[in-house]
């Protein structure tokens, strides 16, 4: 169907159709000169000493718990309201993710006293995720990692740009993993980046991201050798220059465009909070900190969540659902036990989120549009 308001939609023009011209005239596709310019600039955008641009964001997710040496037996704590592939990178390498639960309706984080609560003898990591692009309470979760001696993951796949304390998201743990999917903040349609500051964790990202091997295509083209060892197991974790291209222009607007989600989501908490039977989560996170990359709200128990959503669908308002509980899927069950009821509140958001329209494009008509849908579908 053709909704009125669509859930997202990709903020793009006429500098990234010029971008990828340029490249398809290059007649250089894979990754090359146009990858390590957007590298380049995503670091120092970042203030971090390395980025590596990889296929997507579950990359990036993989190849970080690799590096770390994550493996068979050990145990990374991550929370289980997340995109499967937070846990998903964790199974790749052999290990156990630990569930944790968030911090409640209003802080749909994971908490960092859950966290403090799961940490074994097995455990060696924690796995963040940046929830719709706020800022997990990342000082506390630093403090556990250093008393236990564990590494951090972040996922910040929906945080580009946000920041916490002053330093962006992604650079606060040992590695970051962004995603560049088609309705993030940054989007290419798909591919990631993987961030640190550690010059040991980068080598072995540089060979991991491509077969393990010591140069890659563009190095030889350029006369950087003939031909090249295999060191490490690797992936085809490899980007492409057109992806890339897009990258470096999205990149130019991120900031411009985060501001604007920004004042769109400051429209919908005002027009909203009158709404007795919705609560948005993170109230007070207006401050430019977050990226702001959905706006979600959480129903209350006696406001049925199919019927609100066929109501908006109605109207053509467009929703989804961030996320159904990773610990519950069919395949986690069977993996790791049924383990229903043992992440509470995460459960409970699980069935009572719903997703709003977020996007730059936006206009103050639609956000009040989507506003009165709102309260038209919560009084029934």
């Amino acid at each position: 169907m053709t909704w009125k308001i669509p859930l997202s939609d990709i903020a793009m023009g006429r500098e990234e159709d010029d971008a990828v011209r340029d490249v398809l005239r290059s007649r250089w596709l894979s990754m090359g000169p146009v990858t390590e310019e957007f590298e380049a600039a995503f670091a120092r955008y970042l203030g971090v000493k390395h980025a590596f641009a990889v296929s997507n964001g579950t990359a990036a997710l993989h190849i970080a718990h690799a590096v770390l040496g994550i493996g068979m037996g050990d145990e990374v704590i991550t929370p289980s309201l997340t995109f499967v592939a937070t846990a998903n990178s964790i199974l790749y390498c052999g290990a156990k993710p630990v569930f944790a639960d968030i911090g409640g309706r209003d802080d749909l984080n994971v908490s960092w006293e859950e966290i403090a609560a799961k940490v074994t003898g097995r455990t060696r990591a924690i796995t963040v995720v940046h929830y719709g692009g706020y800022a997990c309470d990342m000082r506390p979760i630093m403090e556990i990692a250093r008393d236990h001696d564990l590494r951090v993951v972040e996922d910040t796949a929906h945080a580009v740009g946000a920041a916490y304390g002053g330093q962006k998201c992604g650079t606060i743990g040992d590695i970051g993993c962004f995603s560049f999917f088609a309705n993030k903040n940054l989007s290419t349609g798909e591919g990631g980046m993987i961030v640190t500051d550690d010059d040991r964790l980068a080598e072995k990202i540089r060979t991991m991201r491509s077969h393990g091997m010591t140069t890659l295509t563009w190095d030889r083209h350029r006369g950087h050798g003939y031909s090249y060892d295999v060191t490490d197991l690797g992936y085809n974790y490899r980007t492409s220059e057109v992806a890339s291209a897009l990258g470096i222009v999205q990149l130019r607007h991120l900031e411009q465009n985060n501001e604007r989600r920004r004042r769109i989501v400051g429209r919908y908490r005002g027009a909203l909070a009158g709404i007795e039977q919705i609560e948005c989560p993170f109230p007070g996170k207006t401050n430019g900190d977050s990226s702001y990359h959905i706006f979600p709200v959480v129903l209350s128990a006696d406001l049925p969540r199919a019927g609100f959503q066929a109501a908006l669908k109605e109207r053509g308002v467009q929703t989804s659902i961030h996320y159904p509980p990773v610990h519950l899927f069919t395949y986690y069950k069977r993996l790791l036990g049924d383990t229903q009821g043992s992440l509470p509140k995460t459960e409970f958001v699980g069935e009572h989120e719903v997703t709003l329209p977020l996007y730059p494009g936006m206009t103050d008509d639609d956000v009040e549009y989507v506003c009165t849908a709102v309260e038209e579908a919560a009084s029934g």
